[in-house]
């Protein structure tokens, strides 16, 4: 079987030193779509080395590597073909702000193996820390079509009941028909966001835009609006991946605030808000 459940959960970590330094993050931040209007004092605080606040997302892409999916998939007990892969989802956890410039070590491994039936969900968990500690966990939820069905355990629901009432702020948001292209420079090289013929494959029209691309672009919008433009006060964020966006179409962004929580969900505007991201909570001081 392409996914040996035991096996991928009793293999070591994986441990090596990661590093970034200003350059990575601003390329992130672009790729985002940060820098709209360029001269904005508040779209300076990510483009300009000077006064450079690090998006907490970053975490997901510092060091130049994939973002778990592509490394969950060369780990010992798994062996499936890319194109049946999909980012499931999403949870970031900060121990404390990220630098602009670093070196640390990162430690991963699978951390569960769920059986959907007609699917699996793997959970590739890397823990970050520097000489200073630890300074961020991630999780991502890496969905493989038709490797399910072997009786293993299903995994926690992780549905959430709608938020109550009108949304406190709503956004929109365009994707520049380059912003794929742009984002992936960042370390995610998966070419279902670049090659068209690779897209059929996977049976799309045309290539996608990361789902992390979505996620970070969200998370600025939240941080922008409702946490004054400081990134220091976001301590997680966690997403279901609930659809895909094309490069082109327009995010339509609805946020709630709640007690120390923004919950928000993320829809294609040309395409009667299909949902994007659901389940997204971003917690916060």
């Amino acid at each position: 079987m392409p996914i040996d459940a035991a096996k991928a959960l009793a293999a070591p970590p994986r441990t090596g030193e990661i590093s970034w330094t200003h350059k990575d993050v601003q390329l992130y931040h672009l790729g985002l779509g940060a820098g709209v209007p360029a001269t904005d004092p508040d779209e300076l605080r990510y483009t300009l080395e000077s006064r450079l606040h690090v998006l907490p997302s970053f975490a997901t892409v510092a060091g130049a590597g994939s973002p778990g999916v592509i490394g969950g998939l060369s780990m010992p007990g798994v062996d499936v073909d890319l194109a049946r892969v999909l980012h499931g989802g999403q949870s970031l956890r900060l121990h404390r702000p990220i630098p602009a410039e670093g070196t640390a070590t990162a430690t991963s491994h699978i951390a569960a193996v769920y059986d959907k039936g007609t699917a699996a969900i793997l959970v590739m968990r890397t823990e970050v820390g520097d000489a200073d500690g630890p300074l961020w966990t991630n999780d991502a939820q890496i969905f493989v079509r038709g490797e399910g069905g072997w009786g293993g355990d299903r995994g926690p629901g992780t549905r959430l009941e709608a938020p109550a009432g009108p949304p406190d702020r709503t956004l929109e948001r365009p994707v520049r028909e380059d912003q794929a292209l742009l984002y992936r420079l960042s370390g995610d090289w998966n070419p279902l966001h670049a090659d068209p013929e690779f897209a059929k494959l996977a049976g799309f029209d045309r290539p996608i835009l990361h789902g992390l691309c979505t996620y970070g672009m969200t998370l600025k919008a939240v941080v922008d609006t409702l946490l004054g433009g400081d990134v220091t006060r976001v301590r997680s964020c966690t997403t279901r991946f609930a659809g895909v966006v094309f490069p082109g179409e327009t995010l339509r962004i609805r946020m709630w605030r709640g007690d120390g929580t923004v919950r928000v969900a993320v829809g294609a505007v040309e395409r009667d808000d299909a949902p994007v991201l659901a389940d997204t909570v971003v917690d916060h001081v």
